[in-house]
């Protein structure tokens, strides 16, 4: 079974009501995961932490843990859910592609206007 069959299935299963709430917590723990990361870097006792952590886990005989990956797997998993989303509503890839540039073009512009606004 195909990737967007199998995503399918999934959604018919739930139905869209529970699958949008179901985004939202993944949207959530995307943000946590994030946010977890930033804070490590400024944070000097979690950068001594994330230096000595691959021994511990080595120690414990445990896959390290790993701030990055778990923001990965929760891109993944609100990736996931759009997917089912965009699905749903039978919106084609290339129309969501074509909104995405127009509105990265959309907001070099803007960046551009706040640059020049800066310089004068």
């Amino acid at each position: 079974m195909k990737k967007n069959q199998k995503l399918r299935e999934i959604i018919n299963h739930y139905g869209i009501a529970k699958q949008l709430k179901y985004l939202q917590s993944e949207v959530f723990e995307l943000n946590e995961a994030v946010i977890k990361y930033e804070e490590s870097k400024r944070n000097p006792l979690d950068v001594i932490v994330s230096v000595i952590e691959p021994i511990f886990a080595y120690i414990n005989n445990r896959k390290p843990v790993n701030i990055k990956e778990n923001i990965a797997g929760e891109l993944a998993d609100v990736m996931v859910m759009l997917k089912q989303i965009q699905l749903h509503y039978d919106i084609k890839t290339e129309t969501i592609n074509e909104i995405m540039l127009y509105k990265i073009d959309r907001q070099l512009e803007r960046i551009k206007g706040e640059s020049n606004e800066t310089n004068n």
